[in-house]
Order: C-alpha cells, then structure tokens, then sequence
C-alpha cells in the first residue's frame, strides 16, 4: 500500500503513537495551566506563560538537551526513576512521546485560553447563583464552552507531534522500531545513498498527514462553534 516498505510503515506507526501519547499526556496538565493563565491572578504569571511558551522559541535541540541532562539515567529525574522503579525514558518510545509532549505543550494551553476566554462569564454567574459549586460550574458550563479549543488544541498538537524531529531525535537518538519516527526516518534517508526514493515517500505521508491534522482541526472547531451556538 502507497508503496512504502515494512520498515517504513513502522517509522508511520511509531509516529502515530508517540503523537497520540503526547496528546494523552499533556492534554489535561494543558487545561490546567490554560485555566490559570486565563483566569488566575497571582506573582509571576508573566513568568509561567513565558516558561509554558518557551518550547515555541528556542531550538527544539535545547528542549532535548535539557529533557537530556533532567530525565537521562543519570539525572535527577531520570536517575531515580530508573533505579527506584525501573523505568527508562532516553533512548525509548516513551521518551519519543515526552519530547514530543513538551514541544506541543504550548499549542493546546494557547488553543485552550483562546477557547477558555470566549466563555461568557454570566453564563458561570447564573450557574453560581442557582447554587452551583465551582467543580459543577466548570463541568456543566465552562468546560463544554471551551471544547472547541481544546479538541482544536489536541489536533493541532497531534499534527505538529507527528513533525517533531529535534527534541526526539536528541533525547532519544534515532533507533530503528523504536524512537525512529517519521521525520528521523526521513532524515535517515536522505544521509543514505540511493534514498532520495525513500525520503520523498515518507516526506508525502509526512505532509498528507499533517494537513489532515490541520483541516480536522479547523472542521472540529467549526463544528462545535454551531453546536454552541456562535457560529
């Protein structure tokens, strides 16, 4: 199918996965944040919404470096992990959908606050006054106004994982079945004689599945802008 060979399915499997865990981890940590920098007031907000939006800036190869120096088997995170319990996150699929998290991180929380930030406030003042709990506000009213950015911030972040190419391929090498994801197997091909053939079908799939991602994204938002009722 499409041409590609066993090896490069897996490079398009793997990166399937790890943007589909990434989502999964950094979705609601995401809300979270997205929630404190929208309605939160509090000493050194500026300074989490610069940290939340660094990954944006600087050299993907920074964010790998230093996930690198905290999580490696010698690093404080990463050292007790692994001694204490065994788990292992350089060089491993894991670690491939940690680097991928953290890079896509600020595109849902800013996807999340836009959406957070066109809930109307009266509509959480009516539900206070009808004795709703904060927890009931947010579950019966706030969240279902804010779904459209948060499935728009998912897809997008999904899109962009499948891209990520930088922070994994310095956190976790580039290991064949197991961290070589899509862009790395790309990038394989094109340091290998002879595989320019290889990298242009990867790059097509590449592109083919990122422009879904970014036209589901915009469909979901739409969709659920009518449902709401603000479109």
């Amino acid at each position: 199918m499409l041409g590609l060979t066993a090896e490069e399915w897996q490079a398009v499997r793997l990166s399937l996965e790890v943007a589909s865990r990434s989502v999964i981890v950094s979705l609601v940590p995401a809300i979270g944040i997205a929630w404190l920098l929208a309605r939160g007031r509090f000493p050194g907000r500026m300074l989490l919404d610069a940290l939340v939006h660094l990954p944006l800036v600087v050299p993907p190869v920074v964010v790998g470096w230093g996930l690198l120096m905290l999580f490696g088997v010698r690093g404080p995170i990463g050292g007790p992990l692994n001694d204490w319990f065994g788990i292992r996150l350089v060089f491993t699929t894991e670690g491939a959908a940690l680097a991928t998290a953290v890079m896509s991180f600020p595109l849902i929380v800013r996807s999340v606050r836009l959406g957070l930030e066109h809930v109307d406030p009266g509509l959480e003042a009516a539900a206070r006054t009808l004795g709703a709990g904060p927890v009931d506000r947010f579950l019966t009213v706030t969240l279902p106004l804010m779904s459209p950015g948060i499935l728009a911030g998912a897809v997008t972040a999904f899109a962009a994982g499948l891209g990520e190419f930088g922070a994994v391929i310095t956190f976790v090498s580039n290991i064949p079945g197991e961290t070589q994801t899509l862009p790395l197997a790309i990038y394989s091909a094109t340091q290998t004689p002879g595989g320019e053939a290889v990298a242009a079908r990867l790059a097509g799939v590449s592109f083919v599945l990122a422009m879904g991602g970014l036209l589901l994204a915009e469909v979901i938002a739409r969709r659920m802008h009518l449902l709401l009722g603000r479109g």
